[in-house]
């Protein structure tokens, strides 16, 4: 199994605060289509193809993988999304939280498993290791918060 955590202030310094409804609303827009939260190229397919009164479900294509994501919104909280079909079975999870100051950050988790592959094998070792680099799953946070400072900006938040 996969487990990875990564946590980063919402303001650094430097940067325009973000108030929580602002992450909010761009976590939200992040669920509902990626490609201008991730880095870059990540993703290239991302569309809601149904939404019920507890959750949407999204199809897209994210890092040269097709996937399905059931996602549910705990408003002004968190993100979760269920993988239901791609390369990885089980949770990520974005959420809002503060830290002993009471300052805004943004936290990620996940367990995953991928599926066809041997529990702790070296697919599932690569996988985490990526997870957990400098590259991986902080660095979707950063731009994530990143393009929801540009859409504040230019008035879109």
């Amino acid at each position: 199994m996969i487990y990875s955590t990564a946590t980063v202030p919402v303001t650094a310094e430097g940067e325009a605060t973000l108030t929580r409804d602002q992450v909010w609303a761009g976590l939200e827009l992040k669920a509902r289509d990626a490609r201008e939260f991730l880095p870059a190229g990540l993703c290239t397919r991302c569309d809601v193809t149904e939404e019920t009164q507890t959750h949407f479900v999204r199809d897209a294509t994210i890092g040269g993988k097709d996937l399905r994501e059931i996602i549910v919104l705990e408003p002004g909280r968190k993100v979760t999304f269920f993988q239901a079909t791609g390369p990885r079975e089980g949770a990520i999870v974005n959420e809002i939280v503060e830290d002993g100051t009471g300052a805004l950050q943004l936290r990620f988790y996940c367990y995953l498993g991928l599926r066809g592959a041997a529990p702790n094998g070296p697919e599932e070792q690569a996988e985490q290791a990526q997870f957990d680099s400098e590259n991986g799953y902080k660095a979707a946070l950063l731009s994530t918060l990143k393009r929801t400072r540009a859409l504040v900006a230019e008035g879109r938040l």
